[in-house]
């Protein structure tokens, strides 16, 4: 089941987000950044387990950037990143935001999901306030990659 993120999922979502920044595949996350920000997280969860995580963080009046965005390894190739993904760029169209950008050393999945690479500098400043708190800072290997989302869809 694809839901927003409680408090009470906080450290499975950890958890698996640690797993594959210890591969390297992945910027880790404090719990503190967790917790604040919780609002922009989805999970997917089945048999009372979270097995995936996403979220979609707005940076900008037009902008807004996919994070954290894992699945344990052992649910792969069951579309579950592509469900919490989905779900983000659905919220992206609500909230009216134009474009959905991400950091990625993955960069394959997201173009498979309608993303195109991007050269990092033609990326906002205001982008680059979470990149100061990291460890690989300024020597990162992420792959910018960016979406442009059609105009928020009207139910009237």
């Amino acid at each position: 089941m694809l839901r927003k993120a409680v408090i009470d999922d906080i450290k499975p979502m950890k958890k698996i987000i640690d797993n594959y920044a210890k591969k390297e595949l992945m910027l880790p996350r404090s719990l503190s950044e967790l917790y604040e920000s919780i609002r922009d997280f989805y999970v997917y969860e089945e048999n009372n387990e979270i097995i995936g995580c996403c979220a979609l963080h707005v940076v900008w009046e037009d902008l807004a950037e996919i994070l954290s965005l894992a699945v344990i390894a052992e649910h792969n190739k069951r579309k579950i990143g592509t469900s919490l993904l989905k779900a983000c760029i659905d919220e992206g169209y609500t909230l009216g935001v134009k474009k959905v950008f991400t950091l990625s050393y993955v960069p394959e999945f997201f173009e498979k999901n309608g993303f195109e690479k991007v050269d990092k500098s033609t990326l906002p400043h205001k982008v680059w306030s979470g990149c100061i708190k990291c460890p690989k800072f300024p020597e990162c290997e992420e792959i910018a990659l960016i979406r442009e989302l059609e105009p928020a869809r009207s139910d009237t």
